[in-house]
């Protein structure tokens, strides 16, 4: 089996598998082959998803977009009105849906205490000069931040940062790489009684709501899974299998996901309670056109977070409030798919949508998708930065799948309805179309 280099526009680099994987426990079956199975490996203790950060140039402006976009209202801020001079930082919440959004302040300036400790000016400008608008953290609240950050490490973790301890003994934090720029944040607090809700993090201040506007809430509720997009699928997922114990959940091969003309192999990683869905794509080469990872890739100047999906509890209520205010300082869709992907709906899913909700999904270019289990409704923003073909967010609610868990309380199940493969192929077309606007003409 053959590795591949291949050339970026900056000049560096990157390595994919021209094919199947070798010389590693990493092997792709395919969507059909696939058999889920949960081994509770989880080498400590994971709680939920706690938090994504941004790292942008621009942190008001940007924290303003997506919260007038997304339905988030701005609760929480670390800035120069409380007394940071280092950093500028704005969190943004709906439901358990946690977005911040910081940027550097001069370096000219006297900098105090970060209320983000491992924050860096010099790095997060370096990393917005190559990635543009992008997420820098994914963290995820476990039970020991410090046992986390020690026992990852231990079994091949690169650190980014030893434990770190916040406020008065109340809150540690600690960082790994998870890929490309990207880390991973552990988050756990030591006191009982800190107000995690209220305060977030240690020298972040409340903000109270003066605007007129309404309340913003479009019923968005949650981070549902976050996928990456890396140069090669084998080393990626096991380096982070080995310091974190995650299990396979789902994984496609482009066999099972592409199109005619291009295509991508990824794997979906879960922790024991599968609340944590931590997916990767690499792209698959020798097709028509360079596959959307690759070219990800190109203009993210490596790897990088591809998408984040977001769930509603409403999904067309969210999408009518958020399709309100597209090109007016919201977020664009990709293209709905032809009136045939519809017609053929009530064949597929008329025993879980009604006529009226089929008729809705066409008026919002809403696709929807089944497994074994449950139902699974999802759309697709466009690039939200800069227009490269980056970092874009998914829209969904999943149907079906209600389990009681140990204190008798009803859940829905980790992952119902799948991840949309049967939607694939749309969303690659749309995607393919979309580059093509972005490529120049011809005869320049």
């Amino acid at each position: 089996m053959e590795t591949v280099a291949h050339e970026l526009s900056n000049g560096n680099t990157i390595t994919a598998a021209d094919g199947e994987q070798t010389g590693s426990a990493f092997k792709l079956v395919g969507f059909n082959n696939f058999l889920r199975t949960n081994p509770m490996s989880d080498k400590f203790s994971v709680k939920r998803f706690h938090h994504v950060e941004f790292w942008c140039s621009d942190a008001t402006n940007t924290a303003c977009r997506f919260s007038w976009g997304l339905g988030m209202p701005i609760v929480q801020k670390s800035d120069l009105s409380t007394g940071n001079t280092t950093h500028a930082s704005y969190l943004l919440r709906s439901g358990q849906l946690n977005f911040l959004f910081t940027a550097p302040y001069s370096p000219s300036t006297t900098t105090t205490a970060a209320s983000i400790p491992t924050f860096s000016q010099t790095d997060c400008r370096n990393f917005t000069a190559s990635h543009g608008l992008a997420v820098r953290s994914i963290a995820i609240e476990v039970e020991d931040a410090e046992i986390a950050f020690s026992i990852s490490v231990s079994h091949g973790a690169k650190p980014s940062s030893a434990p770190i301890t916040l406020g008065d003994n109340d809150v540690v934090l600690s960082e790994v790489k998870l890929y490309g720029d990207v880390v991973l944040r552990y988050v756990s607090y030591k006191s009982p009684n800190y107000d995690a809700i209220s305060t977030f993090l240690p020298g972040f201040k409340p903000i109270e709501n003066t605007s007129s506007l309404p309340d913003l809430d479009y019923g968005i509720r949650g981070l549902d899974h976050a996928v990456g997009n890396v140069p090669e699928l084998a080393p990626a997922i096991d380096y982070v299998k080995s310091f974190t114990g995650f299990h396979k959940f789902a994984e496609f091969t482009a066999d099972d996901v592409g199109t005619n003309e291009s295509g991508l192999n990824a794997v979906n990683l879960a922790c024991n309670n599968e609340m944590v869905l931590i997916a990767m794509n690499e792209p698959v080469y020798g097709t028509k056109r360079r596959s959307q990872i690759q070219t990800y890739l190109e203009h993210n100047e490596g790897a990088g977070v591809q998408h984040l999906a977001l769930s509603s509890e409403d999904i067309f209520g969210t999408l009518r409030e958020m399709r309100k205010r597209s090109g007016v300082g919201g977020f664009e869709f990709m293209p709905s798919p032809p009136p045939t992907y519809y017609r053929n709906l009530k064949n597929r899913v008329g025993d879980v949508l009604t006529d009226e909700e089929i008729k809705e999904c066409e008026e919002l270019g809403i696709l929807v998708d089944r497994d074994d289990q449950g139902t699974l409704l999802q759309i697709f923003t466009k690039p939200v930065g800069d227009s490269r073909p980056t970092i874009f967010i998914e829209i969904i609610q999943r149907v079906g799948c209600m389990l009681k868990d140990d204190k008798g309380n009803i859940q829905q199940k980790a992952g119902c309805g799948g991840f949309g493969k049967g939607n694939f192929s749309e969303l690659f077309k749309s995607i393919e179309e979309y580059e093509k606007t972005l490529e120049p003409p011809l005869n320049q």
